[in-house]
């Protein structure tokens, strides 16, 4: 099918996504009319229909077959067990016209009675009968795949009077299309449980006071829930009144309850543990967080990995490769050592049905689905195959230090003046400065303006110096506000504050300085706890073999090198580098990049972007209601956990790890049968066996990735 639409696309595979599980054809609007695609689609024996949007869409809508109008929904299912019954019945009849005595091999037994072969002919057509189209337009194109290669296998084994090994290959390989798509549902539902998580139905605050229960998707923007204990939070919202503990652990995969009150957030899916809750809607159902998340792991399955690249283009060589090897089979031993026709043709047969690529098609796809939908039940929400892929081969990470290896919540310290100037105007101008700044270092100054009670007036003329700080007038005088090499660029003299600022900077203060246009007036200083997590994680990632850990920081040298001594504290080395403007960041993630390969950023999803646009995968951290951050990065890890990098590495390692068991399963299974196929020791029902078996253990690993590493399966 890719190969189809690539010409009609100008060859731009960008424009084209495919999800083999879900089924699922996207294509830019306006890309390609409906009637070209149709015609496409078509010429592989498939139809198509318009996407539903939906839970439903993506569980429940059946694979549609071109020209198969009169058999839909569930045709798959009887025909092959009217192929089974048939052949069953075919040869217990065989046996009762043989009196008792039926040989399997037509050819050396003599042909069977007639009846028997009929019945023989119709349990083929059941067991082909959406096959044989697929392989017809495979043939017409030149394309072969699997459909043509068990086509040709059973089509030779009749006219070689096998009937019996024809009829047993055409209802051995519809039992094994049956159980393959049964087994990829269970991917499909994976992706589909995680929108099931919240209710369909909420309880509607009415103006009297009461409440009503209404359908989720009919509640609007602004109206109010109530959520009472042990109940899902039916839709994204503000909490207006109640408190309690909400387990958030459906979205962002933490363990621990997380309390609410008035003023909080909270996300549909999640779990009101205590109390009663009301919540004022702030999404519409199809705009939730958690309805997002589920968009884009949708959209993720047509992100191909690297893997899932090299199988497609290995199994378009693969496939007349092994075509032309099942012709040799058949000629050479007859020409040249004079062996026996009908033993070398039926051989053939034997290579056509080993050779079927289905074990190593599905083996990819279904493994990165697996793993995709295990990483959103954990709270972290990766956007494609190729960024499950590339967590496995990182060797260096670098982080933004505010908000990602810190809480984000600085708090002020203390407030140091130059003689004649008081605390409180200090405090007050710069609050005045800071007003529509929303960088941590301005919200610890306007909570402490506040704490204060200190009147805050925004500043006029206000000027962003990106790195550096702020400029503005307060009640007429002319004040900047930021970094100690800020006020050195201005030439404002410190006075006594400078031997201060260096104490404190070597504690891991974080400093401000305001200046008026002569000199420095006071010394604000905020600190920044580190997260108690990181220093564990950072030391996990150490041990899981990434080398190179890198902290981007605007702060002071000495500040800098404070952070280290507390995030060095688990045995992780870390390397600091100080004093970084936002593009600065961006310069450094591409020289890690040029020392150590592959290279993570991790920031916030905002203020880090082009740091994060610089590096081979961008992880933006704590971005629960985010939208810009959920939509923008590589990987989204939904909770302020950092516990979930280390996580995220070995979860990336055990997915290539079974993505490779199945690649090498799937050839390894097919080498042994070629090798018994050309020593004439296999039959078209062993290679068919063989084949379906391999399948469905490709299948059944790649699903083990939906179960925690040594966690049993769930019933």
């Amino acid at each position: 099918m890719r190969r189809l639409l690539m010409p009609l696309l100008g060859g731009d595979e960008a424009k084209l996504r495919i999800d083999p599980v879900q089924g699922k054809l996207s294509l830019p609007e306006g890309a390609l009319e409906t009637s070209a695609i149709v015609s496409a689609v078509a010429g592989t024996g498939l139809a198509v229909e318009p996407w539903r949007e939906g839970p439903a869409a993506s569980t429940d809508a059946p694979a549609a077959d071109a020209g198969g109008g009169i058999l839909r929904q569930g045709s798959r299912e009887w025909l092959t067990l009217f192929s089974g019954l048939f052949l069953i019945g075919a040869f217990f009849t065989h046996i009762a016209l043989a009196g008792g005595r039926a040989a399997l091999g037509g050819h050396a037994a003599g042909a069977p009675p007639v009846p028997v072969i009929v019945l023989y002919a119709v349990a083929v057509l059941c067991g082909f009968y959406q096959v044989l189209p697929r392989a017809w337009n495979s043939l017409r194109r030149l394309s072969p795949d699997m459909n043509l290669l068990m086509s040709l296998a059973v089509v030779g084994a009749l006219v070689l009077g096998e009937y019996f090994e024809a009829a047993t290959v055409s209802f051995l390989f519809a039992l094994s299309l049956l159980l393959e798509s049964w087994s990829v549902g269970r991917a499909r539902k994976a992706i589909a449980r995680l929108m099931e998580i919240a209710p369909d139905i909420a309880r509607v605050l009415t103006p009297g006071g009461g409440e009503t229960t209404r359908p989720v998707d009919s509640v609007s923007v602004g109206e109010r829930v109530r959520v009472h204990p042990g109940e899902r939070i039916p839709l994204d919202g503000l909490v207006r009144t109640g408190a309690g503990a909400v387990d958030q652990s459906p979205i962002t995969g933490e363990s621990q309850p997380v309390s609410k009150a008035a003023g909080d957030e909270v996300f549909a899916g999640c779990i009101n543990g205590e109390g009663v809750l009301e919540i004022e809607v702030s999404h519409a159902a199809r705009e939730s967080t958690l309805a997002r998340i589920m968009r884009q792991v949708e959209e993720a399955q047509s992100r191909r990995a690297k893997a899932e690249r090299w199988v497609d283009r290995f199994a378009r060589v693969y496939t007349p490769i092994m075509m032309g090897i099942a012709l040799l089979v058949a000629v050479l031993p007859p020409l040249v050592a004079g062996g026996d026709w009908h033993r070398w043709l039926y051989q053939s047969m034997v290579v056509l049905v080993i050779a079927c690529p289905c074990a190593l098609v599905i083996s990819t796809p279904v493994s990165v689905v697996a793993g995709l939908a295990r990483a959103a039940r954990e709270g972290v929400l990766i956007k494609g195959g190729v960024f499950l892929e590339l967590p496995a081969r990182l060797r260096a990470i670098a982080y933004d230090k505010t908000g990602t290896l810190s809480r984000g919540e600085a708090r002020l310290e203390f407030v140091h003046c130059v003689e004649g100037v008081d605390e409180a105007r200090v405090l007050a101008d710069a609050a005045a400065l800071e007003t529509r700044s929303g960088h941590p270092l301005a919200v610890a100054v306007l909570e402490a303006a506040r704490e204060r009670g200190i009147d805050i007036f925004p500043a006029d003329d206000l000027k962003v110096v990106p790195g550096k700080g702020l400029s503005g007038t307060v009640a007429g005088r002319p004040l900047w506000i930021g970094s100690r090499r800020f006020m050195a660029e201005l030439e404002r003299a410190a006075d006594g504050l400078a031997a201060e600022a260096e104490s404190l900077e070597g504690e891991g203060h974080s400093l401000l300085m305001l200046a008026d246009a002569e000199r420095v007036l006071g010394l604000i200083s905020v600190r920044d706890g580190l997260r108690p997590e990181a220093p564990a994680a950072l030391a996990e990632l150490a041990r899981l073999g990434v080398d190179h850990q890198v902290v981007l920081t605007g702060d002071h040298a000495r500040v800098a090198e404070a952070l280290r001594g507390e995030l060095e504290a688990e045995g992780a080395a870390i390397e600091m580098h100080a004093d970084l403007l936002p593009a600065d960041k961006a310069s450094a993630v591409e020289a890690i990049r040029e020392r150590h390969g592959a290279v993570a950023m991790v920031g916030d999803g905002i203020n880090d972007a082009p740091a994060l646009a610089v590096a081979d995968l961008g992880v933006a951290m704590g971005v629960m209601g985010t939208d810009a951050a959920i939509e923008t990065a590589d990987v989204a890890l939904m909770s302020e956990d950092l516990g979930r990098l280390p996580w995220l590495v070995s979860h990336s390692r055990r997915a290539m790890g079974v993505i490779r068991q199945n690649i090498w399963l799937a050839l390894g299974i097919k080498a042994v049968f070629m090798v018994l196929a050309v020593a004439d020791m296999a039959t078209l029902w062993m290679a068919i066996v063989a084949d379906m078996g391999a399948s469905l253990l490709v299948i059944g690993n790649g699903l083990r990735l939906l179960r925690a590493p040594g966690a049993a399966p769930r019933s």
